[in-house]
């Protein structure tokens, strides 16, 4: 593979040669280099860059305090989804344990019976009483998802519409 180096020639300027695998120098095509004019950038237009340049600073300083507000809302959104979560998880192994001992103590009950209308008369209590709990359980566990669902998207709530209004 040939490295290419610079060179300068005689006349003080630059060469371009290429060096091959065993070293010998061979000379390369070399652009003519030309002279570009000055020119100085008028008042006004070095004005209207200098504005913009500052406003969009400025912009970028405003976008990147949105984000990082917004990160540090998201943060706290995760944070109370997670444990509301795990609160609503604990409602739902609570009710789950409540409703298997209410089945463990008919089963003993009914081993304990002596007759089989004894028999039918605690399955009809324990239906009854279950189908209460139920109802009771699942109001229960439907005000919690619905607290843990709206304490979860104040936040976000709150700082969409503090956002929308800094940009009105």
């Amino acid at each position: 593979m040939a490295e290419t180096t610079s060179t300068t020639t005689s006349k003080g300027k630059p060469k371009s040669v290429a060096i091959g695998a065993t070293g010998s120098e061979s000379p390369k095509f070399e652009m003519p280099r030309f002279e570009m004019p000055k020119f100085e950038i008028p008042t006004a237009f070095r004005e209207f860059a200098e504005k913009g340049i500052a406003q969009a600073r400025e912009n970028y300083e405003k976008a990147k305090t949105v984000a990082e507000e917004a990160t540090d809302v998201f943060e706290d959104t995760y944070s109370t989804a997670t444990k509301g979560c795990a609160s609503y998880g604990l409602k739902l192994i609570e009710t789950t344990r409540a409703n298997s001992d209410a089945a463990f103590d008919l089963m003993g009950d009914v081993m304990n019976a002596k007759s089989y209308s004894e028999v039918v008369e605690l399955y009809s209590a324990y239906l009854r009483k279950q189908f209460d709990a139920l109802v009771t359980q699942a109001k229960d566990l439907s005000e919690h998802a619905q607290k843990v669902a709206t304490e979860t998207a104040e936040p976000i709530k709150g700082h969409f519409t503090s956002a929308l209004n800094k940009a009105a």
